[in-house]
């Protein structure tokens, strides 16, 4: 019984390779995202010179609304891959190695990921309201609203998000605490 144990274990522990591919995956996501960049930079050049300054604002948007994507891209790629999977052991004695990698657990990769969302949508609503102020139309000021209420779910969603973790976290030191003067720490 204990080899089945051994080797059933090995198994499930083995398993999570099987999200090796997923990560691949990202790595061609954020190829194709550089190639999207590219295509929106030639178009911020072609309309530098456009009459209507809030076009060369909505296409400079449009380009941190790309890169905002690709440093979440990121954020999971590295703190996923780490946390699920294996150590980028490459990585660790890089002079480039971003400080927060090998750190963020999977409650900090939740408050990572909400607070990109918060400014993905935050770029589209700057976004819909240049847009509203150049062309004042029904079906863009209702788009606006879904927009906002979306917004707000993201944000409420991170509030909620870092009070569970604040929560989480004063729970396990007071049981430490707990632990400790059991145990005659501290005194």
């Amino acid at each position: 019984m204990k080899k089945f144990q051994h080797f059933l274990e090995v198994f499930i522990f083995g398993a999570r390779w099987l999200l090796a591919p997923l990560y691949i995956g990202l790595v061609g996501a954020l190829a194709l995202l550089v190639y999207r960049y590219g295509k929106e930079f030639i178009t911020l050049a072609q309309n530098i010179n456009a009459e209507d300054p809030h076009i060369f604002t909505i296409d400079i948007l449009g380009l941190l609304d790309l890169v905002l994507l690709g440093n979440l891209i990121l954020i999971v790629l590295f703190a996923g891959y780490e946390n699920f999977v294996s150590k980028i052991e490459v990585a660790h004695n890089s002079v480039d190695r971003p400080h927060w990698m090998g750190t963020i657990d999977f409650s900090g990769l939740k408050i990572k990921l909400i607070g990109s969302l918060v400014a993905l949508s935050v770029i589209e609503l700057l976004k819909d309201f240049i847009d509203l102020s150049v062309k004042e139309s029904q079906e863009v000021g209702q788009g606006v609203i879904w927009r906002i209420v979306i917004h707000l779910t993201f944000v409420v969603s991170g509030v909620l998000f870092s009070i569970m973790d604040w929560v989480a976290d004063n729970r396990i030191i007071q049981e430490k605490r707990v632990l400790g003067e059991a145990h005659g720490v501290g005194h």
